[in-house]
This record gives C-alpha cells, structure tokens and sequence, in this order.
C-alpha cells in the first residue's frame, strides 16, 4: 500500500490513487475514503481523478450509496520494472510524435507507462524529465483534432472543410483509409467522394472536421495510387 507523507505532492498522490485502485480492483473506492487515505479534500480526490481519466488511465465511476472510483484492471499494466532512464528515453523518443496523427496517443501511452511503475522510480523520472531541455526546437505543430483521429481508426466517414495550395476551400466527405508521413508534414489518406478517388489531405489544411455515423467501406489502396504533393514519401499506414 502506498506510503502517505504530509508532503506528498499531486504526482506522487495520483500514483498511489492509482496503485490503491489497482489494489482492489474491480471494487471501487469512494471519493470520501480516498481523501482521508491521502488527508485531502474530496475535490481533491475528484480532480485527481478527472485528470488521470483525461490522461487515458481506465478509472471509472460507479454510482450508488456503495459505489466510488475503480479501476478496469484487464486495461491497464501491472507494476513494471522500467528505469527512470528508461521512462525518460520513451518520453524523450515520444516527443518526435509532434505533428503527427499519433501525438496525443503516444501522451497517453506514456502516462500509463508512469502510473505502471514503482512509485519511487515514476518520482525519479519526473525530477530526471525536468532537467532536460531542448534549444532551437522546431515549433509546435497545430494540434490534429481527436475527432479525426478517433474516426480514422473507427473507418468513420469524415465530412472536411479543406484548403488546397492555391487557398481554395471545398467541404467534400471522404472515407479515410489511412496516415502518409512526408518529409513535409502528414497527411490524410482517404477516398474522396467529391472527386471520386484517392486523396492525400495535408493535416494543417483540414479546417474544420466531422464524424459521420456512416462506416465507411474497406478498399484496396496500390502504391501508385498515393501522391503525395510536396516532398518525399516515408511513412504509409494503411487501416
């Protein structure tokens, strides 16, 4: 059982919130116990909770006078034994994810990673993240929205509002079949209904993006079929 100290700050806390979880899971734990486990306050404990949740950690609520906070222990690891210099070097690997389709999901691969490990060495590689730095780094890329994302691995039709090179703006549905990684940026891969064929969509030129409820059929995609406008071909992932 996690050890509670007065100077437990939030990190550390949210760990042990998720090891006493995991403890007793699949039975839950209220909001009222988890605050006097950890002498905080019971929205403490909900804001605690209401992040790891954004973070992609499987805590669920469960209502009723018995219910509380659980954990689906079938989603998520067990303690594992990976150096703080390990964690760091994912994390440090993780942040070419930037740009990409995979960005948030590689954000929440790696927070799962934290509150799988000790205690002790999840703490150690915080403080050992913390002191490193990046000089000159490329700037941030727009983020690429979760709907799109969510609805390209669920093969969702997608309804886009895309701006071409020349600034032409067209709203057209397309079927997504997969990500194009270019030297020049990603792209969307998808059957397109307005021009009646395969399309590549630079990500930072889709304005706007909905998911439809239609699926959207499987399609065999050849080699030929896939131009990419600008730059060199160097990562293709077909659903």
């Amino acid at each position: 059982m996690p050890v509670v100290s007065e100077q437990m700050n939030r990190t550390d806390r949210m760990y042990a919130i998720v090891e006493e979880l995991r403890a007793i899971a699949p039975r839950p734990r209220s909001a009222a116990w988890l605050a006097g486990r950890f002498e905080v306050s019971t929205r403490t404990v909900e804001r605690d909770i209401s992040a790891l949740q954004q973070s992609g950690v499987p805590v669920w609520a469960e209502p009723g006078r018995t219910g509380g906070y659980c954990l689906d222990a079938a989603m998520t690891l067990p303690p594992v034994n990976f150096s703080p210099d390990e964690a760091v070097a994912l994390a440090v690997a993780l942040r070419g994810l930037s740009g990409t389709p995979f960005h948030q999901a590689g954000n929440t691969a790696l927070r799962k990673l934290l509150v799988a490990m000790r205690e002790t060495d999840a703490h150690d590689a915080t403080e050992l993240a913390a002191r490193i730095h990046f000089v000159g780094a490329r700037p941030e890329a727009p983020p690429i929205p979760a709907v799109l994302t969510q609805a390209v691995t669920a093969r969702h039709v997608l309804r886009l509002r895309y701006t071409d090179r020349m600034g032409t703006s067209t709203v057209r549905d397309v079927e997504p079949l997969g990500y194009v990684g270019s030297t020049t940026g990603w792209y969307l891969l998808g059957w397109c209904r307005l021009r009646v064929g395969i399309r590549a969509f630079k990500l930072d030129r889709i304005d706007r993006v909905t998911a439809t409820a239609e699926r959207a059929p499987r399609r065999t995609v050849r080699p030929d079929e896939i131009q990419v406008p600008d730059g060199d071909l160097l990562t293709l992932t077909l659903l």
